[in-house]
């Protein structure tokens, strides 16, 4: 029988065993709100500068008003066009009943509002959370993960999601995806011949730090969003499910699953989001958004254990 963790409240995570010690939840909001607008703050900052060196003065301009826009929607709507993206239809407890119900014992362990649930038509199991603040949130699962997860690996999974959402993770993510998309099409205009500077153009390196370094540099900024976060979503995991083996049995499965079912629709951009990265191949296993299954797994066995 897989152990089960105490109940206990869940922003008192100070106990982290040998995870290393955890802020208190109030200072988890403060430190995500303000990660969140330097963010903001620096992602605007790199999509100017890469306007700029696409189109001059001009481009810079037009570039901070583009920004100005997607900061407005990524706080507002960045949710629903996620999910438009990945066809996710909306659940009940009548159409998909083992799903919802699960999310909806789990957020009220949680103390958290009840979010949204979705699932995915895609056979990649992977799930994610998106909105922005635990009233205004939704939880997302894939057909995939329904069929190969059984109930107290389905927990865990949208445990995990929940501690995102509990965590205040989701807006910083559902940013930084958006602004990662975006420069990731300026470097397409510069590489296709978009770029009306003059000087840009003479200029090779130029162009090759607007084609490679750019989207480079939006993917460490995920990178960096990302990593931490995911350890700390596991545990909150664990503690809102109070089963950590069973959501460390989860992600063997997803990291076997996503490997040999990857995602073929979507956005790599958008891959920090997920609770396993679902792009494989190429720079997303190079610079990957998600630190290593192993060490989920082996954290999560050792707050069992303790």
């Amino acid at each position: 029988m897989a152990p089960v963790l105490p109940a206990a409240p869940f922003p008192d995570i100070h106990a982290g065993l040998r995870w290393g010690m955890f802020k208190g939840m109030s200072e988890v909001k403060g430190m995500n709100r303000t990660r969140t607008f330097l963010l903001m703050v620096s992602l605007t900052v790199l999509f100017v500068l890469i306007g700029g060196a696409v189109g001059g003065r001009q481009g810079a301009i037009v570039a901070f008003l583009m920004a100005s826009v997607m900061n407005f929607f990524s706080y507002w709507f960045s949710d629903k066009i996620v999910l438009k993206q990945y066809a996710a239809h909306q659940v009940g407890p009548d159409n998909q009943s083992r799903l919802y119900q699960i999310v909806a014992d789990l957020a009220r362990s949680a103390d958290l509002p009840m979010p949204k649930v979705f699932v995915i038509p895609e056979q990649n199991p992977n799930a994610f959370a998106t909105g922005r603040n635990p009233s205004h949130a939704a939880v997302a699962a894939t057909q995939g993960l329904l069929e190969i997860m059984d109930d107290d690996e389905l927990a865990g999974v949208m445990a995990h999601e929940l501690a995102h959402v509990k965590h205040r993770d989701i807006l910083t993510g559902t940013i930084a995806a958006t602004f990662a998309g975006a420069i990731a099409m300026l470097g397409q205009f510069a590489r296709y011949g978009v770029a009306t500077n003059r000087n840009q153009r003479s200029n090779p390196l130029g162009l090759l730090f607007i084609v490679i370094g750019a989207p480079l540099g939006a993917m460490l900024l995920r990178m960096a969003v990302s990593r931490v976060r995911e350890f700390a979503a596991d545990e909150g995991g664990a503690r809102i499910s109070r089963k950590p083996l069973a959501l460390a049995s989860a992600l063997g499965k997803l990291q076997r699953g996503v490997q040999a079912l990857p995602l073929t629709r979507g956005n790599p951009a958008h891959s920090h989001m997920f609770i396993m990265n679902p792009f494989t191949g190429g720079l997303q296993k190079l610079f990957s958004t998600h630190p290593p299954v192993e060490e989920r797994i082996r954290r999560l066995r050792l707050l069992a254990g303790g």
